[in-house]
């Protein structure tokens, strides 16, 4: 594609994107390029929590063009999202009032615990609706949702994959792929990373960790409802794919879930 740099650039696709993003190599200076990136990368650029953002230039088919400091590095592995730096840089996105200011003004969706339910039942396939275990998970959770003040949501990154934390060659660790960041509880973000990668017994350790050794019960019990949901729309997703395998696995960690309470290290 002819992203009409100046004389001496050549312009690469990167594998596996979707037509959007591109090394630039210019001698010996590399650039990570992207087309239409959202605004919001600046302000996650100055937090240092994606690679340094270089420049933005408007092109003449009016696509905007951003060049960020090329990286050496590699995606964490799984069992890599245990360790101190996932909890910290984590920490920091969710208390940065710089990446919330920016995120809400420019238009940055807001969503509630309801918001998240209603998405779970609309749509609903009737076996799964009549299951009884996702019933009465679902009717517990509608019965009792998190009751965090709006003021207090945070910027959540949406899609926590080990894939989208990339380890530079220099050991400094980055969050990337940010096209599905909203405003919410930061429990959200949490209990989707710990379902994933973090063995139950060591819940606790790792919001201990998390949490600055500050562990509140209430963030407990948020990260436990929404742990929940979050294996509810994962059941939900994968009968609809076909994935029976995927689902029932989901259907057996919901089970343990719901029988033994997240406590003092023990969940």
């Amino acid at each position: 594609m002819n992203l009409n740099l100046e004389n001496g650039w050549q312009v690469l696709p990167i594998d596996g994107d979707t037509g959007t993003a591109y090394m630039g190599i210019n001698k010996d200076e590399r650039v990570f390029l992207k087309r239409n990136s959202s605004p919001f990368l600046a302000a996650l650029s100055i937090e240092h929590i994606v690679p340094r953002l270089i420049w933005t230039k408007t092109m003449v088919s009016g696509d905007t063009l951003t060049a960020q400091e090329w990286m050496n590095g590699r995606c964490l592995a799984k069992d890599e999202m245990c360790s101190e730096e996932v909890t910290s840089l984590l920490y920091r996105v969710h208390h940065s009032e710089l990446l919330k200011k920016m995120l809400l003004q420019i238009g940055g969706q807001i969503v509630t615990p309801y918001e998240l339910l209603n998405r779970y039942f609309r749509g609903l396939d009737s076996d799964l609706r009549r299951h009884p275990l996702l019933k009465s998970v679902a009717n517990q959770l509608r019965a009792c949702q998190p009751k965090l003040e709006r003021s207090n949501y945070e910027v959540c990154h949406g899609d926590l994959n080990h894939k989208n934390w990339l380890m530079s060659d220099s050991e400094k660790l980055y969050l990337v792929d940010w096209e599905s960041a909203i405003i919410a509880d930061p429990a959200m973000d949490i209990s989707m990373l710990m379902c994933q990668y973090v063995p139950r017994n060591s819940w606790y350790q790792w919001l201990n960790q998390y949490a600055k050794g500050n562990l509140t019960e209430d963030l407990c019990e948020r990260v436990e409802w929404y742990a929940k949901l979050y294996l509810l729309l994962n059941i939900k997703n994968s009968r609809m794919r076909g994935r029976f395998h995927e689902m029932n696995q989901d259907i057996v960690k919901l089970n343990e879930f719901s029988n033994k309470k997240l406590s003092n290290g023990k969940g």
